[in-house]
C-alpha cells in the first residue's frame, strides 16, 4: 500500500510535465493506534515501504504528518478503529510550462499509448470490490521498472511528443481512456488484444487490472517511430486510436462494444451523488 501510494503520487506529477528527478514527497500516517502488535506492525510496514520508495525513487520526503490514535471504546468496551492509511503528498518541478500536459484528448487520427506491464492482480481494485472478489492477489510495485516508467514518460514529454497523458489508477485502464475520452470530447476505440501483458489472456484484467508504474498516452501517428526508439526496453503498446465519434469501443477478439460519452460521462459524475443516496 505504502510504494503504491508514492508510485501514484510520482505518475500524477509526471503526467503533467514534472521531472521525476526533482520530485519532493509528504507522508500523512492516519492508524488506528499503536497498542496492538497488528496494527503497530502494519505501520512499521508502511514505514519501510516509505523508505524504500524514496530511495528507488529519488523522491526525498521533506515533511509530514502523523495521526497515530484514531479509535474510540465504547460503553460496552468495545473498540471502533479507522481504517490504516497513508496519504502521499508530492511536488515537482516543470521546468518548461509550455511542455505541461493535460488529459483531455487533443485530436482524431493520434494514437493511444500504454506505457508499463499489465499483470493480473485484481486485488483491492475498484472492480474487485464492485464484482465482490476475495482473496484476489494483490498488485505489487516493481521498484525497477517504476522509476524507469516514468522517466521514460518524463523524456517523452520534455521532448513535446505526449498530447494529453493519464495514469492508470483506480477502475484500471478503460476508466482512464473513458476520461481522456469525455475530458477532450472525441471518440476512442481500444483492443484489449493488444495491451502489453506478462502474457496472461485475461481480458478483464487488461481492462480493469490497477497494476501500479503504468500510463496511457496520446500521441501523434507521425511520431510513433521516434517515440517506440526512446521507449526502449520499456514495455509499451499501441492499444487504439482517437476517433472523431461520441463513443468508446472496446475491442476483445472478435468481440467489441460501443459505449457512448455521454453514458460514460453521466456515470462518473453522478457517482458521489449515487453513493450517497442524492436525486439528481
Amino acid at each position: 500500500m505504502g510504494l503504491a501510494a508514492i508510485d501514484e503520487c510520482v505518475r500524477n506529477l509526471v503526467c503533467v510535465g514534472a521531472d521525476p528527478d526533482r520530485i519532493a514527497i509528504l507522508d500523512n500516517f492516519c492508524w488506528p493506534g499503536c497498542d496492538d502488535p497488528h496494527w503497530l506492525g502494519g505501520l512499521v510496514r508502511a514505514s519501510e515501504a516509505c523508505y524504500d520508495g524514496a530511495k528507488a525513487y529519488r523522491t526525498p520526503f521533506i515533511s509530514g504528518k502523523d495521526s497515530l490514535n484514531n479509535q474510540f471504546t465504547t460503553e460496552d468496551g468495545r473498540k471502533i478503529r479507522i481504517p490504516p492509511t497513508l496519504l502521499i503528498s508530492g511536488m515537482g518541478i516543470v521546468h518548461d510550462s509550455e511542455q505541461a500536459v493535460t488529459m483531455d484528448l487533443k485530436s482524431p487520427g493520434n494514437l493511444l499509448l500504454l506505457v508499463g506491464e499489465t499483470r493480473p492482480a485484481l486485488g483491492g481494485s475498484h472492480f474487485a470490490q464492485l464484482s465482490n472478489l476475495q482473496n484476489e492477489t494483490l498488485p505489487r510495485v516493481d521498484l525497477e521498472a517504476g522509476p524507469r516508467n516514468a522517466r521514460a514518460v518524463a523524456g517523452l514529454i520534455a521532448e513535446g511528443l505526449v498530447r494529453s497523458a493519464h495514469d492508470l489508477s483506480e477502475g484500471g485502464l478503460l476508466v482512464a481512456a473513458a476520461e481522456m475520452a469525455f475530458a477532450g470530447g472525441f471518440g476512442i476505440q481500444i483492443s484489449l488484444d493488444d495491451v502489453p501483458t506478462e502474457d496472461f489472456a485475461d481480458q478483464i484484467a487488461c481492462a480493469f487490472s490497477e497494476t501500479p508504474s503504468r500510463y496511457l498516452l496520446e500521441i501523434r501517428a507521425s511520431d510513433r517511430a521516434r517515440i517506440e526508439k526512446m521507449l526502449g526496453d520499456v514495455a509499451f503498446a499501441v492499444i487504439g486510436e482517437v476517433e472523431s465519434s461520441d463513443a468508446m469501443v472496446i475491442r476483445s477478439g472478435r468481440d467489441h462494444e460501443r459505449i457512448p460519452l455521454e453514458a460514460l460521462r453521466s456515470a462518473w459524475a453522478s457517482g458521489c451523488d449515487d453513493a450517497f443516496g442524492v436525486d439528481r
